[in-house]
Order: C-alpha cells, then sequence, then structure tokens
C-alpha cells in the first residue's frame, strides 16, 4: 500500500476569525520600520465582516503618539477604504447596471456585491472615525490630518471620500420607475421565511402600537355589562356603587382632540411604505403576510395592518398626512385583492377573524362579535371611509381609491358566482349617500382634475351591483332593498346628471382637458347612468300604478306597506329590461407608472417620517460634528456646511441595508442633478 503524500496537521487549540488575525497583522506591525500591505490585503480585509468590538479596543488601546507613530497604517486603512472599496465597486457596478446590454443578473449581482462591500466598510470606518476622532491631540487639527491622509495628500483624499460617499447615496436613490429597477429586482427575489416572517410580526407590531395611540386619546370599545350600569339604567343610579376611589384618566377636550387628531398616525407609520412595496413586489411576502398567524398573541399582523387602516381612514380628513397614508394602505389592500388567489383567501371562512374596527364617530357600523372573512372587514372599512370623509374639500383620489377597492370585491364575487353574507344594505346606503353628496355639492367639486374619474368609477360600482346583484347577494331581500333605494333616489339620479351635464356631454374642444372625461369614458357615464334613471323610472311607474288601484273614486293614493313594496319590486323583475352588463366587471390592474405623481408623494412623507424616527433614536454621527470642529481649512468649513445632509442620508440608508422592512424609503428619492 502506497503512502499518501498528504500529511495531517494538528488540530489547533482554538480558531481565531481571519478579521481578527487581519487586525493583528494591520497594528501589530507599527514596530517594523516600513509596513506594507498589497491590494490583495485590503480586498480580503474589507469583504470579512468586521470584529466591531475587537477593532474598537485595538484602537484604544493604541495610544495618542503610538497612533501617529503608525500614521502610515491610519492613511492607508483610511485611503482604502473609500478608495478601494466604494469608489472602485460603485464605479464598476453602476456602468454594469445602466448598460441596456447587460442581463439583469450581471448588473444585480454587481449591485448586491457593491451593497455589501460598502455596508461592511461603513461599519469599519465607523468605529474607526469615532476613535480617531474622539482623542484629545495637542494640535488637533494638523494632527487629525496626519494620522487620516498626511499633509500632502489632504485635499484629494478628502474631496475622493467625499465623492465616493455622495456616489453611495446617489445609487441608494435610484429611481424607482427605471425599468430594470434593481431594488424592485430585490423585492421579488427575497424568499426567505425566516426573514418574512419577522418582517411581517414587526410590522403588526408597529401598526398595533401605532392604534393604540388613537385608542389613548378615544376609547372606542364600549363598556360591558356592570351593576352601575344596570342600575343607572332603569332609574336607580343613586343605588349605584361609588366609582370615586378609582382613578380615571383625564380625556382631553374637544379642541385637544382635535388637534391631537391631526397629528396621527405616528411617525413609525412610515412602516406602511415598506408593507406596500413587499405587497407589490413580492408575491410569496403578501400570501404570508395574509395567511400568518401568531399563536401567542390574540390579532395576527393583518388584523392588525386592517384595524389600523381602520382608524387612519376613519380619521383621514383630519391632515394631508393622514389622507396620505390611508391612499397608501388602500393600494396596499387593492393590489392583493387584484390577485386572484389572495382575493379567493380574503373571503376564505377558514380566515376568519375578528378585526377591531375604529368606531369613534358616528354613524358607527354594525357590532359583530362573531369572527367573519376578512373581506368582510375590507368592506365595512370602505364603507367608513366614505362615510366620515364627506368634506367640501373632498379628497377626490381618496374616494377613488375607496371605490377602486369595492369594485375589485364585487367583481370578484361577480366573477365566482359566490353569496357572501354582509350587510348590505348599508353599503348601498352608503353608496347613495355619496351620490347625494356629490349632487349638493357639485359646485365645489366641479373643477378637480379627478372628477370624471370618481364619476365613472362610481357609476360602475353602483351599476354592477344592480345589474349582477342576483349573482353574489345572499338572499332576494338584500336585491330589493338595493332596488328599492334607487327607487327612492331616483329624483337624486336626474339632479345628478343635470349637475354634471357639461362633463356627461363635454364637446370635442373640452374632451382634451384634464378636467373633462376622454370620449370612451363620458359614453361610459352617461349610458350608466340614463340606465339607472330607466331602472328607476320603472319600478316607480309600477309603485304608483299599486298605489292608484286602492284609491276612492279615482281620488287619494293607496299607503303600501314594506311587504307590499317588495312584491311589486319583485313582480316588476319581470318586466325590466336589464341594461347591458358587460365589462363592468372588468378592472386595470394597478400599475405604479400610472401614479408616479402619487407614489412619490408617498415616498417623500415617508422619507419625512423615517428622518424623524432616525432623529429619535439619537444616532451618533461622527463625521459632520467632529470634522466640523477639527478641520479649521476654509476648504473643509464649506465642504461641512454641505456635510450634515449628506452624513444623515447616508446614515439612514446604511439602516435601511441592515432593516429593509424599515429602509426602503430610498427607493422613492431621485437624485438631484
Amino acid at each position: 500500500m502506497e503512502t499518501s503524500p498528504l500529511t495531517q496537521q494538528n488540530r489547533p487549540s482554538s480558531f481565531q476569525p481571519k478579521i481578527d488575525s487581519l487586525y493583528e497583522q494591520l497594528f501589530d506591525t507599527y514596530e517594523d520600520a516600513e509596513p506594507d500591505f498589497d491590494d490583495r490585503f485590503w480586498r480580503e480585509f474589507f469583504l470579512l465582516r468586521p470584529d466591531k468590538t475587537n477593532l474598537r479596543r485595538r484602537l484604544e488601546n493604541i495610544g495618542g503618539d503610538d497612533l501617529l507613530q503608525i500614521q502610515d497604517v491610519d492613511q492607508g486603512l483610511f485611503r482604502e477604504q473609500h478608495n478601494s472599496s466604494f469608489d472602485r465597486q460603485w464605479h464598476r457596478s453602476i456602468p454594469e447596471m445602466e448598460c441596456p446590454k447587460s442581463p439583469p443578473s450581471m448588473y444585480v449581482d454587481d449591485l448586491v456585491s457593491g451593497f455589501h462591500l460598502v455596508r461592511l466598510t461603513a461599519q469599519t470606518l465607523t468605529v474607526f472615525l469615532s476613535v480617531i476622532l474622539s482623542r484629545r491631540y495637542t494640535n488637533p487639527s494638523s494632527e487629525i490630518i496626519t494620522l487620516l491622509a498626511g499633509l500632502d495628500e489632504v485635499d484629494a483624499c478628502f474631496l475622493d471620500f467625499v465623492d465616493a460617499i455622495e456616489n453611495a447615496i446617489r445609487s441608494a436613490n435610484y429611481n424607482k420607475f427605471e425599468f430594470r429597477n434593481p431594488y424592485r429586482l430585490m423585492f421579488e427575489d427575497f424568499v426567505n421565511d425566516a426573514a418574512t416572517q419577522k418582517i411581517i410580526l414587526g410590522l403588526g407590531s408597529v401598526c398595533s402600537r401605532s392604534r393604540h395611540h388613537y385608542v389613548a386619546l378615544q376609547e372606542d370599545v364600549g363598556e360591558g355589562w356592570t351593576l352601575s350600569n344596570t342600575l343607572k339604567y332603569i332609574g336607580l343610579g343613586v343605588l349605584a356603587p361609588s366609582r370615586s376611589s378609582t382613578p380615571t384618566r383625564n380625556a382631553p377636550s374637544a379642541d385637544d382632540s382635535k388637534d391631537l387628531f391631526s397629528t396621527l398616525p405616528e411617525t413609525d407609520a412610515c412602516i406602511l411604505l415598506s408593507a406596500y412595496d413587499f405587497v407589490n413586489a413580492n408575491k410569496l411576502f403578501a400570501h404570508t403576510f395574509i395567511s400568518h398567524v401568531d399563536t401567542s398573541k390574540l390579532e395576527s399582523p393583518f388584523s392588525a395592518f386592517l384595524s389600523l387602516t381602520s382608524y387612519i381612514l376613519h380619521h383621514a380628513y383630519r391632515s394631508p398626512r393622514a389622507t396620505l397614508y390611508g391612499h397608501l394602505n388602500l393600494i396596499t389592500l387593492r393590489i392583493l385583492v387584484e390577485d386572484q388567489s389572495l382575493c379567493t383567501r380574503l373571503f376564505s371562512p377558514d380566515l376568519s377573524t375578528s378585526v377591531r374596527i375604529c368606531r369613534q364617530r358616528p354613524p358607527f357600523l354594525p357590532t359583530t362579535s362573531a369572527p367573519r372573512p376578512l373581506a368582510a372587514t375590507l368592506f365595512d372599512i370602505a364603507i367608513d371611509t366614505i362615510t366620515h370623509n364627506l368634506r367640501r374639500r373632498l379628497s377626490v383620489p381618496l374616494y377613488i381609491a375607496t371605490l377602486h377597492l369595492l369594485h375589485r370585491l364585487l367583481s370578484y364575487l361577480f366573477t365566482t358566482r359566490t353569496r357572501f353574507p354582509y350587510h348590505w344594505p348599508l353599503l348601498w346606503q352608503t353608496l347613495l349617500s355619496l351620490l347625494r353628496f356629490m349632487t349638493t355639492y357639485a359646485d365645489s367639486i366641479r373643477y378637480d382634475p379627478d372628477l370624471p374619474s370618481l364619476i365613472d368609477t362610481f357609476l360602475t360600482v353602483l351599476s354592477l351591483a344592480v345589474c349582477s346583484g342576483d349573482v353574489f347577494l345572499p338572499d332576494t331581500d338584500c336585491y330589493d332593498d338595493l332596488f328599492y333605494k334607487i327607487v327612492e333616489n331616483g329624483h337624486l339620479l336626474l339632479r345628478f346628471k343635470s349637475a354634471f351635464y357639461s362633463i356627461f356631454h363635454a364637446s370635442t374642444a373640452t374632451l382634451a382637458a384634464s378636467t373633462t372625461l376622454n370620449h370612451t369614458t363620458a359614453a361610459s357615464a352617461t349610458a350608466l347612468t340614463d340606465a339607472l334613471i330607466g331602472i328607476s323610472d320603472h319600478f316607480t311607474s309600477l309603485l304608483d300604478e299599486e298605489r292608484g288601484k286602492g284609491s276612492t273614486f279615482g281620488t287619494g293614493t293607496k299607503h303600501l306597506s314594506p311587504k307590499e313594496v317588495s312584491r311589486v319590486i319583485r313582480k316588476g323583475y319581470e318586466s325590466l329590461r336589464m341594461p347591458e352588463t358587460e365589462g363592468l366587471e372588468r378592472w386595470v390592474r394597478w400599475r405604479e407608472v400610472d401614479k408616479k405623481g402619487m407614489v412619490k408623494k408617498f415616498g417623500r412623507q415617508a422619507v419625512e417620517d423615517a428622518r424623524r424616527v432616525l432623529a429619535q433614536l439619537d444616532t451618533p454621527i461622527y463625521l459632520s460634528m467632529s470634522l466640523s470642529r477639527t478641520l479649521k481649512n476654509p476648504l473643509y468649513t464649506k465642504l461641512m456646511g454641505h456635510w450634515t445632509e449628506i452624513d444623515r442620508t447616508y446614515v439612514e440608508w446604511l439602516d435601511w441595508m441592515d432593516s429593509i422592512e424599515l429602509r426602503n424609503s430610498a427607493l422613492y428619492m431621485k437624485p438631484e442633478q
């Protein structure tokens, strides 16, 4: 048997991380005459995850004079961090990312590699500068310059350093609406189940905490049965037990509550932008988000999300900021409903749960204690949004988003022939209340550029319910009630058509204007309105005929009971000529490029709130504070004047890298030219 050429090495008593051995080579060589580290050393040094504790300990153990003795090592470390890692990696990856001939995998891999390298380099840089700049020096300016760059290279070194960081920030602010958006690809490819679960749990926790701020101002859960309540109800309140010893929370006054509600939701609502991005790009995340059940809590993350959405939209009229976040959540829900498989789960009884809906202002939604499918909560949110945000200065985009959600829910029920139990009469009443509002305040909203879209979507939803309600309503009573409400509001339909006559019958010259419908939409709105008016006239004539049968000598009218009205309506179905329903259930899937302006508004608001969150964290920013104090050269004084914003944005971007579910707001920030 031949002897193996391999020899067995003795197992070391302990293993040392590779980065620690590189620290030894770097800092234990200051006694050597000429320490030399080639590009291979620095490349390996910055590719490894830094041991920040060990690095800080080694730097702090080196005295001030010894630091000056090893200035070549310090200068090399500072120079290579930005010159080798920042600059080379980003200049190599960005051209590939912008080259149209490169396959997606090439620029995505380079970008991911760049992200990883910049993040590791920034961690080392933060520790290094925090130790260097916190030392006391005899001549701070000159000695710090000597340590970091050297007097001969100070100008070029620091300008390159700032340029490298600026390049990294601009890459992080890559245009969201590019056709090949690298961030969107990362969201789509995110399949880490463990991380997804943590993100969803964190999202649910933030939603619950944000909702608590609303509840803290006004408790909206009714007090349960007590002896005191019973005695007061029957007029024996004097016998009720005294509660003077029970501490009570001082409720804010009406004026104070109004001001406090206008500041909500809190700044941590910026996480809702991340929820939107994940749901929009990653269907696996969306499925997990809906289906996730936390056994340790009574409320699932998606239930908390729906509950917070209810509270935000209940008070959306109080501030443009609340309106933006409410609109954002409505679009997130719309994306979920537009997916057939996800919408099926929303209507499935298997995911039935109880969701806390806001009841802080009347009229209140019906109280339901039994678990319901999640889609029932979506209907509740839509009804509550329409009911509590009717103002002269109507937020038309918010109402369009609400009606889009309703349209997709009803379209799913129609196409799948699903009979869904719900308090439908309240929905019909809410839709007709919106009709009454638009008719009454037509002059206030007539010139809103989004009004044509609102009218068309509203008429489509109402017509779909009228023409196809027999397919998805649980019983005939709900269908009869819808027709009776149409008959009751027949005069409103005529006034509605008259109020917006100029839109329905727009001339060729005005059709090109932004405040009018296009030819197709104008014709559709006119046809739908005429169809609803025709249905109202048909049943009105039948009811008038029935009332006339009970007159005496041809005078007076007969009063019809609800049962008789229902009988007339059901009989009238036989002679009713239904309008064409083809196409009412169709809708256009959500696309960001169609609403760039709105999406950018979401991003700006989330970025502003994210900055406030970071400010509350009291993040130490060593670069701007320390360098501005020590570098007295006029060039650096001018440079540091522009440094604060760059430094803060860079720290925000690093936090986004560490926690993508909280820091994806950079997707929406386009670099300034």
